[in-house]
């Protein structure tokens, strides 16, 4: 057997790069947060091995379908460590989890997160839970738990990734999605708060490495700081969407992220039918015209990796068109009739942009 060495004293967890006191400290500050992220079904508080979560309720339910849905930030989180902004990346990391849920109809229930850091600052880790708390507060859904882990050796002392579980409801007969898709069906589209959370290592190719562009650089496109602009949060449609299928009769919803609008569209047309998506019925918010002309980025290229203005697209039947904008405007949601869905016919893609966007 090699031989130990008693140099420098016994081998500790902290001497390896664990701080347990700095962990214990980062939960009492996030404390206050998870507090406000709860629904009455919620069983306990912070601190348990497990969130517990009363499903008595699903008695009201006849045929209740639980829904789940994983997801992180991807490489935004690179925007939040060099600014040292940290209470908004939780926004994105719920909307990319909460708004995937609700695409079936889902409503979302609760929420579990995983923060993994080089070492643990406790006002940073508290941060980042509070813009998840209040993330999901903004979805109606409930942080019951979470881990932060730190992996000293693995990550620098000042990296830091997220990553988010959710679990949602909803009544089978009321199940959204590709069946309920019929020709003559109107695609409404939900505008995007800026690039949400996709599309971020080209987005950081094209403006840092190419372009040499810093994070204090004022752009006039944008009216403030480059920094500001990429950090902005997610927009989060759960409780929109929601609303929404109270009021009209939807038929599907589409979660544009990773992909493009295209390419997650066609997750939800059927086969035998196309939706033809008009570019002109839109401006793209600036930010994406700067990035392609920042770097000669092709059209194709931009619209297969980012959102171009589009955070959500609902499929309802034109009788429920006038209502669905009407339900949207009334809650504070810039939406508008974007295509429409027809036979397929001889095409072989299941949806095609039309048109070049609005100037």
């Amino acid at each position: 057997m090699p031989e130990t060495s008693p140099v420098g004293g016994g081998a500790s967890y902290a001497a390896a790069g664990v701080d347990i006191e700095a962990g214990d400290r980062a939960v009492e500050l996030m404390k206050e947060w998870v507090k406000k992220a709860t629904r009455p079904e919620v069983v306990g508080g912070l601190g348990g091995f497990a969130g517990l979560f009363d499903a008595s309720v699903l008695k009201r339910y006849d045929r209740p379908l639980l829904a789940s849905a994983t997801d992180g930030v991807g490489t935004k989180v690179d925007i939040a460590r060099r600014l040292g902004v940290y209470d908004t990346i939780g926004h994105d990391l719920v909307g990319m989890v909460v708004d995937d849920l609700v695409v079936c109809g889902a409503e979302p229930l609760f929420m579990t997160d995983y923060i993994c850091v080089g070492k643990v600052y406790p006002e940073r880790v508290a941060a980042i839970v509070k813009g998840i708390a209040e993330g999901c507060v903004l979805a109606g859904c409930a942080l019951v738990g979470g881990e932060t882990a730190e992996h000293p050796g693995l990550l620098g002392a000042d990296d830091f990734d997220v990553a988010g579980a959710g679990t949602g409801v909803v009544e089978a007969d009321r199940l959204l999605g590709a069946e309920r898709i019929r020709p003559g069906d109107v695609a409404i589209a939900m505008e995007s708060s800026g690039l949400h959370s996709n599309g971020y290592s080209l987005v950081r190719h094209v403006l840092f490495d190419r372009a040499g562009w810093s994070l204090d650089r004022e752009v006039a496109e944008f009216g403030r700081t480059l920094g500001e602009e990429l950090l902005e949060p997610t927009k989060i449609y759960a409780l929109d969407c929601l609303a929404l299928t109270r009021t009209a009769e939807v038929h599907a919803y589409s979660h544009i992220t990773g992909g493009g609008l295209a390419n997650n569209l066609a997750r939800v047309i059927p086969d035998g039918l196309h939706a033809t998506i008009d570019r002109s019925t839109w401006t793209p918010d600036p930010v994406f015209d700067v990035v392609g002309r920042a770097g000669s980025v092709e059209r194709a290229e931009l619209e297969k990796t980012l959102n171009m203005g589009v955070g959500m697209i609902a499929i309802v039947p034109q009788e429920s068109v006038d209502v669905a904008l009407t339900t949207l405007a009334d809650r504070g949601v810039d939406a508008w009739v974007a295509g429409e869905i027809t036979e397929r016919g001889d095409r072989a893609e299941a949806v095609t942009l039309t048109g070049d966007y609005a100037s």
